[in-house]
């Protein structure tokens, strides 16, 4: 029974052109939104990077869909500014806020000025952070000195119900670390057999029967060319693995590295296909895996005709399918 959702892509477009995207969205039948949380955007082309937190207050009030953001906390963000802003979202919109974390980019922590940590400390300092957080969420007066330094926090404002706190990851490895702490789980598209790779891991390192989310990258356009092209302009610096896109601190080495990608190899990141047909089979394989809701983000710049023609031709097709 999965819902089926729309990205909002903060580091592509302005936040007010997003605030008309997910407004759409909802009129033509998306049934959640995820968005992004960027300092830098990827590429000098995609050339955005609103504050999300910040937009987060005004789309839940122009809209009734819940909403998620992925942030990474421990570096720009302390983890108890990180507990006080979902409180105050999830107090205010009940019910309707979650929020995903991960272990972080260098393109978007690094401007602190702190030293940019190996994997292995990100990962302890996440899960540090999260409990911080967590402890918080559950009126907990919280003195904590670790990676990160916490003394005498306590949220006055907090909702009747705590927004799940979700793990990010992008690999197996992570998946099933994620399945002993987190809420649950939030990934990105893979191939068939690797996505279910990730979710067994998930499910078999104490992830059974949490909710888990995905997020899958797509390009659709009038055309295949055009689809194809588009994910290629703005989604090529993208596609690398984590230990690159992990590391690279700003956006002109991020744009140095997309010199070396050729338009085909996207094919394996991002579901590249100008026909909903092709999207609808894709998509039934990711609600066999046991995904509660599917996130559509459309890598290209043509939000309107991907919003439409899913409202009209997608959506309806996998809502028979529950």
């Amino acid at each position: 029974m999965a819902l089926i959702g729309y990205h909002a892509s903060h580091e592509q477009f302005r936040p007010s052109e997003l605030l008309t995207w997910v407004k759409l969205a909802e009129e033509n039948g998306f049934e959640a939104i995820n968005c992004s949380d960027h300092f830098n955007p990827w590429s000098e082309r995609q050339g955005q990077s609103g504050f999300s937190f910040a937009w987060l207050g005004a789309a839940m009030q122009a809209t009734s869909l819940p909403f998620g953001v992925v942030c990474t906390p421990g570096y720009r963000y302390h983890p108890a500014i990180v507990a006080q802003a979902s409180a105050t979202l999830a107090e205010m919109f009940p019910e309707r806020f979650w929020i995903s974390l991960g272990s972080g980019e260098a393109l978007n922590e690094r401007i602190t000025g702190m030293k940019w940590p190996v994997k292995d400390e990100r990962n302890a300092r996440l899960k540090e952070c999260s409990e911080i957080i967590k402890r918080l969420l559950n009126g907990e007066s919280v003195t904590h000195h670790g990676y990160t330094t916490t003394e005498e926090a306590r949220l006055y404002t907090r909702p009747d119900k705590n927004p799940l706190v979700l793990g990010a990851a992008v690999t197996t490895e992570t998946a099933a670390w994620l399945g002993s702490w987190a809420d649950g789980l939030i990934t990105i598209n893979k191939p068939y057999n690797e996505l279910k790779e990730l979710v067994d891991a998930f499910r078999n390192n104490g992830g059974k029967g949490k909710p888990m989310f995905l997020k899958v990258q797509l390009s659709y356009d009038e055309t295949e060319e055009a689809a194809q092209l588009g994910a290629f302009d703005q989604w090529r610096t993208n596609i690398f693995s984590g230990t690159v896109l992990g590391e690279l601190w700003t956006v002109e080495q991020f744009d140095a590295v997309g010199e070396f990608v050729r338009p085909n190899d996207l094919s394996k990141f991002v579901r590249i296909s100008a026909d909903p047909d092709v999207h609808i089979d894709w998509l039934r394989q990711d609600m066999e895996l046991g995904f509660e809701r599917i996130i559509l983000h459309n890598v290209n710049r043509n939000q309107e005709k991907f919003i439409n023609d899913f409202g009209k031709n997608v959506l309806p097709a996998i809502k028979s399918l529950k």
